[in-house]
């Protein structure tokens, strides 16, 4: 099993930048892919990026393509979502997630982190 606590989120103003962190812990990650999300309120859970953890090969969806990057520190079982020039419309509640592979269903979740963005 994988346990996953983010951390890093706040409240900030219009174009701050923002790092949010998420901690894996109980199981290596090798064949892991690992992806952040989010939820604004009263909508659904977007997904927003991940990160391959063995080769770092990354993905994005096309809106925070250049805006967001995805990286990871395997010394410390972290990886992280760097968001820069943020918006109010970027205000949600952030999580990451775990898939057993790249391209499988996302089986383990953190409890999600509060981004507030004021205009």
């Amino acid at each position: 099993q994988v346990r996953l606590a983010e951390s890093g989120g706040g409240l900030v103003q219009a174009g701050d930048s923002l790092r949010l962190a998420c901690e894996a812990s109980g199981r290596s990650l090798d064949s892991y892919a690992m992806g952040w999300f989010r939820q604004a309120p009263g909508k659904g859970r977007d997904f927003l990026a991940n990160i391959a953890w063995n080769d770092g090969v990354t993905y994005y969806l096309d809106s925070v393509k250049g805006r967001f990057i995805i990286s990871r520190d395997k010394a410390k079982n972290t990886v992280y979502l760097r968001m820069n020039g943020l918006t109010p419309q970027d205000t949600a509640v952030y999580y990451c997630a775990a898939a057993l592979f790249p391209g499988t269903s996302y089986d383990y979740w953190g409890q999600g982190t509060q981004v507030t963005v004021s205009s």
